[in-house]
């Protein structure tokens, strides 16, 4: 069984107009308090073992010093030819600060680009420009990283096909191997929720915009493995996996979330109390509802008989012609062993699995 570590880095300089995680405001970079409660957090758990898998989430972990990252990583111990993952944002790095990462232990750096776009980086908040984000892949290669992974985001205000081939040349020439690329979601508690800026397209153009990019990444190499992640062969993201085959991972940090055991739990969205030394919250268990939930995100579809094994319920005769139904408009394959989404099942993956659960 693998295992994985997840750190949350909730300091940002600014709040994108989109995001509504838990962030901890406005701040130029991450307290060493925070670092000390992150190392306390981690040595009151009983862990499976040594993590295969290492990730610092966001918030803007890079705005972590290499230290400090070295810190964590040195408490966490990985395993020798573990994927250690930072989170960065263009703006926030620089050659030695990269450098610095790479000495620490960092081996995949995923960098957030979202749009190559400057008026649309104002839009959606993001204190970068698309300069800073060609700028940014060129420091990560120099300074010796080969796996790296870009995100975009679709479907966003006044969006265009070319506007995501422009995205698209900007990181594939910036030598990553992973692309990440979601539609846009306005969520309540974000400034677009309270806000939401004009031009946004229709659930149907957005739709369109996702099958367009799933399309034009499979020209560009990057397989499809997940729903909203593109591979080159051998840089599909290790740690995410771990989340969406219900092996154990611990989440550190305020609003960090974990399954351990077969156990549920998460930390107060606090950082105040996080620091001083707050308990997470049980959050019930991980069953096989939650695997076919999670499985179904994956191009590899849901495995019927691992279902049944972990106690899940045989179809039935409704949500067998529901499926046949599906099948038949193309949003999914079924056979007596496998339940898959095609990329269009994928768009209306929510209300398949309202029948199914």
């Amino acid at each position: 069984m693998s295992f994985g570590l997840y750190y949350h880095i909730p300091y940002c300089f600014s709040r994108c107009r989109y995001c509504d995680f838990y962030a901890a405001g406005a701040w130029r970079g991450v307290p060493d308090a925070y670092i000390d409660a992150l190392v306390a957090a981690l040595g009151r758990h009983v862990l499976p073992g040594r993590p295969d898998t290492l990730y610092f989430g966001g918030g803007t972990p890079s705005l972590l010093t290499p230290a400090q990252c070295a810190r964590l990583i040195q408490a966490a111990a990985p395993k020798p030819g573990a994927e250690i993952t930072l989170e960065a944002n263009p703006e926030t790095v620089t050659l030695a600060s990269l450098q610095g990462y790479r000495a620490a232990g960092v081996n995949r750096l995923s960098i957030g680009v979202q749009s190559a776009r400057d008026s649309q980086l104002r839009t959606l908040g993001r204190p970068h420009t698309a300069a800073q984000a060609r700028q940014a892949f060129a420091l990560a290669r120099q300074a010796g990283f080969a796996n790296i992974s870009g995100d975009i985001m679709l479907a966003l205000p006044h969006y265009t096909r070319a506007e995501f081939d422009e995205t698209l040349e900007l990181i594939r020439q910036g030598g990553a191997g992973h692309i990440s690329a979601y539609l846009l979601k306005i969520e309540p508690g974000s400034a677009f929720g309270r806000r939401p800026p004009a031009g946004l397209p229709d659930p149907d153009q957005a739709a369109g915009f996702y099958l367009y990019a799933v399309e034009q990444l499979a020209r560009a190499g990057y397989r499809q493995y997940e729903i909203s992640s593109f591979a080159r062969p051998g840089f599909e993201g290790r740690h995410n996996r771990l989340y969406w085959d219900c092996e154990d991972y611990l989440g550190l940090g305020p609003a960090a979330h974990s399954c351990l055991g077969g156990k549920r739990f998460f930390y107060p969205a606090d950082t105040a109390a996080f620091i001083a030394g707050a308990d997470p919250v049980p959050d019930g268990g991980c069953g096989a509802e939650d695997y076919l939930i999670l499985q179904l995100r994956l191009s590899t579809g849901l495995d019927l008989a691992e279902y049944r094994r972990r106690g899940g319920a045989a179809f039935t005769p409704h949500q067998l012609a529901f499926l046949e139904r599906c099948a038949q408009a193309g949003y999914l394959t079924l056979t007596p062993r496998r339940l898959t989404l095609t990329p269009l099942g994928m768009i209306v993956q929510n209300s398949i699995l309202e029948e199914l659960i």
